[in-house]
């Protein structure tokens, strides 16, 4: 039986781990930017509200399905929707975190790809949250939905953008809540072996219907950082770890059976088979 996450491959083992100091200030670092780099885009209400009315006209247009039916899923009870609410709180950063430090210590080859990969992602949504302000769903009257933070709790936002010093209300789009949960399902898709590493989709899935469910995002937001993550991906790319240091044993298998390996590990060289003597006696019934 095969556990949820097996060892890692030797040739990924084998993959010396970045210097842990410098690391930890380069993540250290993306979290800095991704928090101060919202509040760059603080500000600009009204053109904040006009592109929510614009992303809602359009994704009426494109007939998707409403928010407001996942939040009637969430407001079935006080209990539920105070979960949600917490989810939505507590576990963006503490996931990403998580799933870093995992990669450095177990996959440090698949680190450095998952590290820079965010790193891309966040700086092209920082890039959209300036030249693209949007007020959530929340704050749109037009969309019929509850601020389900500032009513049930808890909730990292001010009562109004312009007295939250700690956050860019109007950064919904893309919708780095997701982007960074679906980043970690592909990771870990990628960096194990295990025939249930599908599930690890099920944490963006749940991240969607709890950033929808509480109305701080559109379905657009989180279409958008799929796309933005997809771009990234193929440009940085996976690394390609062999299976075993030593190859697999069929790689090994000669057609006339397995070579013999050294005591290194490599295969030993093909011995020609000694060609016979001219004119040599052959004793019969003996075995070539």
């Amino acid at each position: 039986m095969e556990r949820p996450t097996e060892p890692a491959p030797k040739g990924s083992a084998a993959i010396p781990r970045p210097p842990l100091v410098r690391e930890v200030l380069l993540v250290a670092g993306l979290f800095l930017v991704y928090k101060l780099g919202r509040q760059l885009a603080t500000g600009h209400t009204a053109e904040a509200f006009g592109n929510a009315h614009r992303v809602w006209d359009l994704e009426r247009f494109l007939h998707l399905p409403g928010e407001g039916s996942v939040q009637s899923v969430t407001l079935h009870g006080d209990t539920l929707v105070h979960v949600v609410n917490t989810y939505y709180a507590t576990v963006h950063f503490p996931a990403t975190a998580a799933f870093l430090i995992w990669l450095y210590l177990r996959r440090p080859g698949h680190y450095v790809w998952a590290r820079r990969v965010l790193a891309a992602v966040t700086a092209a949504a920082l890039v959209v949250h300036l030249t693209f302000p949007l007020a959530p769903p929340r704050m749109l009257a037009a969309t019929g939905l509850v601020d389900t933070g500032q009513v049930y709790g808890p909730t990292v936002y001010g009562a109004s953008p312009k007295t939250d010093s700690l956050s860019n209300q109007f950064a919904a789009m893309p919708s780095l809540h997701f982007g960074w949960a679906l980043m970690v399902a592909i990771g870990l898709i990628v960096a194990t072996r295990s025939r249930w590493r599908l599930l690890w989709l099920l944490h963006p899935l749940l991240t969607l219907l709890v950033i929808v469910g509480t109305a701080n995002h559109y379905w657009l937001d989180s279409i958008v950082a799929a796309a933005v993550l997809g771009v990234v991906l193929a440009v940085v790319r996976p690394p390609h770890l062999p299976a075993a240091t030593g190859g697999s044993g069929q790689e090994r298998e000669d057609v006339g059976g397995s070579v013999p390996a050294t005591p290194g590990g490599r295969a030993a060289p093909d011995v020609p088979e000694a060609p016979e003597l001219v004119g040599a006696p052959r004793l019969v019934g003996a075995r070539r």
